[in-house]
Order: structure tokens, then C-alpha cells, then sequence
């Protein structure tokens, strides 16, 4: 197969799924893992895809997010072995906030597991999850239904600032770049999730490799502001200072 060839079948797959990784598509071609770098590399200096670490997600308005659907399909293996990891640090007896990210919906997942722990929740895939085990305390936010699939707006948010204290939240957003931090792209998730963090003990941030080095418009939290940070590995050392500066536990999957 000719390069050009392949370079054509590495975009079809990224607009079915969202999103490809160098040692998939590596496996799938039969060619080195080089190779598929060389061929994303040349596919982003032509603007038709951004490189993320071990992959690569289609390039589009930062204003915007893909569709839940959509979303729901990119790196799913990654999503759920960073729920698993990021569940570990729930205790018995914990309130635990989530907000409305695809990636947190594989925490409920993990959580539907436990007993006597507190969920609140602006999520209704989270709550429709958890609902199934009466051992759990669901509370959800209520509120305006936003596009999200979750509730957002003042009545969200005066919910959670005037109700609730909860010992853990756990959060994602559209990307983390080492220059700026927590970024997302939807505002009304950001006050939501801002608003949860304000009420929270611990902030505990959560992505799958696909966020890392993307951007948003609205700037959601600093490094200084978040305890722990859970993904599957982090090859940016600078990050990793940034991350140690601002006394960030870093827990990876791939320890």
C-alpha cells in the first residue's frame, strides 16, 4: 500500500471513530509504528488532524465539542482504565461529586460496584448508571437539560453551592496543556464543574491520552488548584514538573 493510500485510510478511520492510535493502526497496516508517525505528522502539518500522545484526534472548533455519542466512542479502553484507577481513591462513607464528562461516566461504572458512599451528580448517564444499586445515595442536581445530556444553568449550580460539601470530585474537561491548564469548551459544564470544585476537599482530575496537549476556550482550573491528576501516561516531563511544582499527586496506568 502506498503511503498516500494509508495516510487516506488513517483519516476515514479517525472520522468513524474519533480518534486512532500509532500502535493500532501500526498493527492494522502491518507496518512500524515510525511509519504511522511519519504519516500523522504529515497529515498535521496539512491541517487534518492534531497529534495527541500515541494517536491522534480530528482537528475542529475549539468553541465546540463532538457529540456525546461521538465522545462516548474515542479511547474507550483508555476511559476505563482510568476509572478503575481513579475509583481506588474512594473511601467508604465518602460524597463524592461527578460531573457530566464521558470519562467520569466509567467512574459511576466503577462506583455502581460500592456500598455507602454519597453520589451527586449533574449527569443523567451517571444517574441512570448508578441507579441501579440501592446501596448508593444518588442525589442529582436537577436543573435546565442541557446538550450535554446533563443538568446545567443557575438552578444546577445554586444546587450544588447552597447544598452540598462533598469529600471528592472528580473531573474532566476537553484538554490539558502544560501552558495553561484545565481547559473546556462548553461554558455551562465549566461553572457547573467550578462550582463543584468550590464545594469539594479533594479535586481529582481525570483524561485519557487524547486531552492531553488539547485546548478550549474557557479556562477551567490550575495545576495549583487540583490534588490529584489520573491519566494513562504522561510523556511531557515538563507537565510532570509543573504538575510536582504545584504538589499534584500524579497516579498513571501505565505504573
Amino acid at each position: 500500500m502506498f503511503a498516500i493510500e494509508r495516510q487516506q485510510q488513517i483519516l476515514e478511520k479517525l472520522k468513524e471513530e474519533g480518534a486512532v492510535s500509532v500502535s493500532k493502526l501500526s498493527l492494522e497496516f502491518g507496518v512500524a509504528e515510525e511509519t504511522i508517525r511519519r504519516d500523522l505528522e504529515k497529515l498535521e502539518k496539512q491541517e487534518k488532524l492534531l497529534r495527541t500522545h500515541g494517536g491522534a484526534v480530528p482537528i475542529d472548533d475549539n468553541k465546540h465539542e463532538p457529540s456525546l455519542e461521538k465522545r462516548r466512542k474515542i479511547n474507550v479502553e483508555g476511559k476505563e482504565k482510568v476509572a478503575a484507577l481513579a475509583a481506588d481513591l474512594v473511601s467508604p462513607g465518602d460524597t463524592i461529586f461527578l460531573d457530566a464528562s464521558t470519562t467520569t461516566y466509567y467512574i459511576a461504572r466503577e462506583l455502581k460496584k460500592m456500598k455507602n458512599i454519597t453520589v451527586v451528580t449533574n449527569s443523567l448517564d451517571s444517574i441512570r448508571e448508578l441507579s441501579q444499586n440501592p446501596d448508593i445515595r444518588l442525589i442529582g442536581t436537577g436543573g435546565m437539560v442541557g446538550e450535554n445530556a446533563s443538568f446545567v444553568g443557575s438552578i444546577a449550580e445554586d444546587s450544588v453551592r447552597e447544598k452540598y460539601v462533598a469529600d471528592k470530585i472528580f473531573f474532566s474537561s476537553r484538554g490539558v496543556t502544560t501552558e495553561l491548564g484545565v481547559l473546556d469548551s462548553n461554558e455551562q459544564e465549566c461553572a457547573m464543574k467550578k462550582c463543584m470544585m468550590a464545594s469539594s476537599c479533594k479535586k481529582i482530575y481525570v483524561c485519557e491520552r487524547t486531552k492531553l496537549g488539547r485546548i478550549g476556550f474557557a479556562k477551567l482550573a490550575s495545576f495549583e488548584e487540583l490534588d490529584y491528576f489520573v491519566t494513562e501516561n504522561i510523556e511531557d516531563e515538563e507537565m510532570k514538573r509543573k504538575l510536582e511544582e504545584a504538589n499534584v499527586t500524579l497516579l498513571t496506568t501505565e505504573e
